[in-house]
């Protein structure tokens, strides 16, 4: 079967989810593009082959497909998958899920309600290169990790959003942590398992624009003992980390730069001796070459292969709640001056996968 899926916003994000349908034509095609704004929708259809009918309103282009990728500010996630799933479509939320636990609840419930699939756009899971790493720390190839560190660092000063949805945090649902360190938090717990404590330190300094942080800076214990930290900034005038992520192991360093495209395995370091240099053993583990697999394109597949298979996702609903309650009670014990508690959060959705 050949899908028709109707893509519902084309804000900041739209052109880069358009790519992800290059591959994918064989099993789908765009059948209608929506946004408020005519004319932005005009610019999206006009990137696609098939140059689809445009929409103002979601509703009367969901009769167009069977399948919504669903790109709307946060605010407006819940009540539109929830009308998307009413009529009968199988629904690729944009991540946050939503701004509530309570909106989450009652996308999953009409989810569970009308028999359709509700999967969370967390593209980051499916890089292959993190799918590797993941495998290499689960297995313990290179002995246990005790670290997990992600530095995401960009600039993102809001100017592509049409109006102040994204600077505001009733409307984005918190500061940079919540709109794009769910990503990176989601990934934690992915590959290290059940967190018990941490801190939340978050600043508006170098992001002005932002109601909440734009700069953010995440520490975690895990269940086994392991630490896990995440810094993310909307604030970044120049980088040198970019997109990384570093396990440190017994054994050795798994190193990941998004931009460089191969995963490095850097061990054999003497032991430190002051004012000397620090050399270690560096192998290419993994080099995805010049043309890398797009992660949101593999995400797609995925989608459509659970809706034509009645498959669970990889990245459900109910894990992502669990990664945004992670974040709330962060946000909380910020707020109070206090660590962090995770014990009374449901995790039960990431066991499985934790004991693969």
């Amino acid at each position: 079967m050949r899908h028709k899926l109707v893509l519902i916003g084309c804000g900041g994000m739209a052109k880069s989810h358009a790519s992800r349908f290059e591959s994918l034509e064989d099993r789908m095609e765009v059948s209608a593009v929506v946004d408020i704004e005519k004319e932005r929708a005009e610019n999206v259809s006009a990137l696609l082959p098939n140059h689809p009918p445009v929409f103002t309103d979601y509703r009367q282009a969901l009769p167009m497909g069977d399948l919504v990728l669903q790109v709307l500010p946060h605010h407006l996630h819940a009540s539109c998958t929830i009308e998307c799933l009413n009529a009968g479509k199988h629904v690729l939320a944009e991540k946050p899920l939503a701004n509530s636990r309570e909106e989450c609840l009652a996308m999953m419930e009409a989810a569970k309600r009308n028999n359709r699939i509700l999967m969370v756009a967390y593209c980051m899971r499916f890089h292959p290169i993190l799918r590797e790493m993941r495998r290499l720390i689960h297995e313990q190839v290179y002995g246990k990790c005790f670290q997990l560190s992600i530095w995401t660092e960009q600039l993102t000063t809001m100017e592509r959003f049409s109006g102040s949805w994204a600077h505001d945090r009733r409307l984005l649902g918190g500061g940079q942590l919540f709109s794009h360190g769910c990503h990176y938090i989601d990934l934690m717990l992915w590959m290290m398992g059940r967190p018990v404590k941490g801190t939340h330190i978050g600043t508006k300094i170098g992001t002005p624009w932002m109601d909440r942080e734009g700069t953010s800076n995440v520490c975690l214990e895990f269940e086994d003992g392991t630490l896990g930290y995440h810094f993310g900034t909307w604030g970044a005038r120049g980088t040198r980390m970019g997109y990384s992520f570093q396990a440190h192991c017994e054994k050795g360093l798994l190193d990941f730069k998004l931009s460089e495209n191969q995963l490095f395995f850097r061990g054999r370091m003497e032991e430190h001796v002051p004012g000397a240099s620090a050399k270690s053993q560096d192998i290419v583990l993994m080099d995805l070459g010049t043309a890398p697999p797009k992660p949101t394109a593999e995400e797609m597949r995925h989608f459509i292969d659970c809706v034509d298979g009645a498959t669970v996702p990889e990245t459900t609903p109910e894990e992502s709640l669990a990664g945004l309650e992670v974040i709330w009670e962060l946000y909380r014990a910020e707020e109070e001056g206090r660590l962090a508690d995770f014990s009374g959060i449901d995790m039960s959705a990431f066991e499985k996968k934790w004991h693969e």
